[in-house]
Order: C-alpha cells, then sequence, then structure tokens
C-alpha cells in the first residue's frame, strides 16, 4: 500500500475528510522513518492523548451522575490504557497504516506503545482538522464498547458504593445492611443479608460470605430503585 492509499484508507477509518491532509500524514508517521522528531507523531500524540481523556472523561461524566471521582478515575484509567488503545488501533486497521522505520514490518512485530501511540495521534490530528465534535464522533464510536465493559464491570463490583451515593443523594438516608440468616456448615457457611434505606426493607440476597450477600442486597435494591445504568448504547447520542 502506497501513501496515498494509506491516507485514503485512514479517512475512512476515522470517518473524517481531511482538509489538511499533512496532519494526517504526521500522525501516521513513526519517528524511525521521520526525517526528525518534529517530523513524527509524538506531538499529535501527546495532544491526542489530552483530546481522549477529555471525550472520555466528559462521557462518563455525564453517564454517571452518581458516581465519585474516584469511580469516574479508575474506569477512565483502563479506558485510555496503552493497552486499550493498541487494540483499538489493531481493531480498527490503524496500526496497518503506520509509517515505519526498515526494523518493523509487520503487527506483531509493532510494540504497544506504539500502537496505542498512532491512535492518540490520529485523534489529536483528527480534533486539530475537524474540530472537537469530529473526534468525539469517532473516540466514542471507537471506545464506546471498552468504556461499556469497564464501566459495567466497575459496576457491578461496587453495588454497595452506587447505592450509598444514591441513597444519600436521592433519598437523604444511608444503606443498612441486616444479616437475616445463614446456613451450612462452618466451612461452607451461605449468609442472607437485606438492605434498609430509610425504612424500607429490600428484598434479602444470599452469598457465600457477608460481603458478596451485601453486595447482591445492594444490587436488588438498586434494581427496585432503578438506579442500575443500561447496559447498552449507553454513550449514544453524547457525541
Amino acid at each position: 500500500m502506497n501513501d496515498v492509499e494509506a491516507l485514503g484508507r485512514a479517512q475512512e477509518v476515522l470517518g473524517h475528510t481531511f482538509q489538511n491532509p499533512d496532519l494526517l500524514y504526521t500522525a501516521l508517521t513513526h519517528s524511525s522513518i521521520a526525517n526528525d522528531r518534529l517530523s513524527s507523531n509524538e506531538r499529535l500524540e501527546f495532544l491526542g492523548d489530552s483530546v481522549l481523556g477529555l471525550i472520555v472523561c466528559e462521557a462518563l461524566f455525564r453517564r454517571h451522575p452518581d458516581w465519585l471521582e474516584g469511580d469516574l478515575t479508575k474506569v477512565k484509567s483502563v479506558v485510555v490504557s496503552r493497552r486499550v488503545c493498541a487494540t483499538i488501533a489493531d481493531d480498527i486497521g490503524l496500526t496497518g497504516l503506520l509509517f515505519l522505520g526498515n526494523g518493523v514490518s509487520t503487527n506483531s512485530d509493532i510494540p504497544t506503545s506504539l500502537r496505542a501511540a498512532v491512535f492518540e495521534s490520529a485523534i489529536g490530528a483528527l480534533y486539530l482538522d475537524g474540530g472537537l465534535e469530529a473526534a468525539r464522533t469517532f473516540v466514542l464510536g471507537a471506545v464506546g464498547p471498552s468504556l461499556r465493559e469497564s464501566a459495567e464491570s466497575d459496576t457491578h463490583e461496587n453495588y454497595k458504593s452506587v447505592l450509598q451515593q444514591h441513597s444519600q443523594r436521592h433519598l437523604a438516608a444511608s444503606p443498612r445492611y441486616e444479616a437475616l440468616d445463614e446456613q451450612g456448615p462452618d466451612h461452607s457457611k451461605c449468609f442472607e443479608i437485606c438492605v434498609i434505606v430509610g425504612g424500607k426493607q429490600f428484598p434479602s440476597a444470599w452469598g457465600p460470605t457477608k460481603k458478596e450477600a451485601e453486595q447482591r442486597a445492594a444490587q436488588r435494591a438498586l434494581e427496585v430503585l432503578g438506579a442500575l445504568p443500561r447496559s447498552s448504547d449507553e454513550y449514544d447520542g453524547l457525541a
């Protein structure tokens, strides 16, 4: 694939026709083949990293108004990690469009850092050429599955935290957990726990430990309250 073909394919991947194709060319150019460091994609990677972080933070902030800063940070750090960015670059075909020196020629040889860098540098170029809306549309489309998966996983691990925040904000009360029953031998007990918020008792749940039962009870309370996030298309419409 020659340079013209690579630029054309990159524009298809990004969903944007560049007014300044030189920006895109630079975004795809690794320092191993650039005339100098300023001609490589390193500066655009620096910019794209910040643009990516902004878009992901805004999406999380809007979608999860009950989450505290720590919960938002955990999910954001996963979504913008080098591993995730590199995987996305591979999946959408950006990795194969990198302009590299003779030392590296196949996707399997390209380090994670370089694959993540081309994803971020492409975002930087897209932002400069098309503005924040163009960058947001591409980013949310590209990272949407990872954003949903990470957010859902984090919520599942923190039902008690989510219920605590929801209850204090919307019910002016804090959850209280009450043990109702336990069964089984000492080495293999099961526990039944319910959660009470503002005098209202929610459906109980069983678990192999009290901590697990409390998490499941918190989940049931959130389901009754209608406070669990949607599991699909939750980031659509934010672009």
